[in-house]
């Protein structure tokens, strides 16, 4: 009996929790477009007007993202950004963390996602385990110089929380390709190896 109770709660949390988080994640960004933006507003109105507009937050937040899309595609892309790019790195802080937040997210979003090139085998953490990785760029050319080979960066990922890991140098003749793209790879990573591409 126990037995029976034990597999209806985990396969119940199997079919609730994907829900739950997914809903949450979704709650929470409304939440905090509607504090940033929509309270202020909302609270202006209600003052002013005797009414509010729910999920004017959301809207006025899809607004701003939608706009600055569209300057950035057609404007800011070649001149303006890469000037007030350059203006914000020289803020303390910014510098070590931008470009690292920039890349994570031009690959969650962008439709090219170049980030990450190819998955790849390695014999990591020691030889006879092998580990799933992407390879993020040809090797640093100083590293492969003095190490007379040529060299990958490649980046392992941990589990169940992918953006985070390990980046490491790795002859490219220890490499070895997969034929899977890196949404698959990164479902595997997320699911600790359930999902199988």
């Amino acid at each position: 009996m126990m037995i029976r109770f034990r597999r209806y709660f985990f396969t119940g949390l199997a079919v609730l929790l994907p829900i739950v988080l997914t809903g949450y994640i979704i709650f929470a960004f409304f939440n905090f477009a509607e504090n940033l933006v929509g309270k202020h507003i909302n609270n202006y109105l209600s003052s002013n007007f005797g009414f509010d507009i729910p999920g004017l937050g959301l809207l006025l937040a899809a607004l701003i993202i939608i706009i600055a899309g569209f300057l950035s595609t057609h404007f800011f892309t070649r001149k303006i950004l890469p000037i007030f790019e350059g203006i914000f790195l020289r803020l303390p802080l910014i510098r070590q963390i931008y470009p690292a937040v920039k890349k994570i997210v031009q690959f969650l979003f962008s439709e090219k996602r170049q980030l990450f090139k190819k998955v790849v085998l390695i014999q990591y953490p020691r030889k006879g385990i092998w580990s799933l990785a992407f390879v993020t760029n040809e090797g640093i050319p100083q590293a492969s110089k003095k190490i007379g080979k040529e060299m990958l960066n490649v980046f392992v990922p941990g589990t169940p929380g992918p953006l985070t890991g390990f980046f490491i140098l790795v002859p490219k003749e220890d490499v070895i390709s997969l034929d899977i793209s890196a949404e698959e790879a990164l479902k595997l990573f997320v699911s600790g190896g359930v999902l199988n591409p």
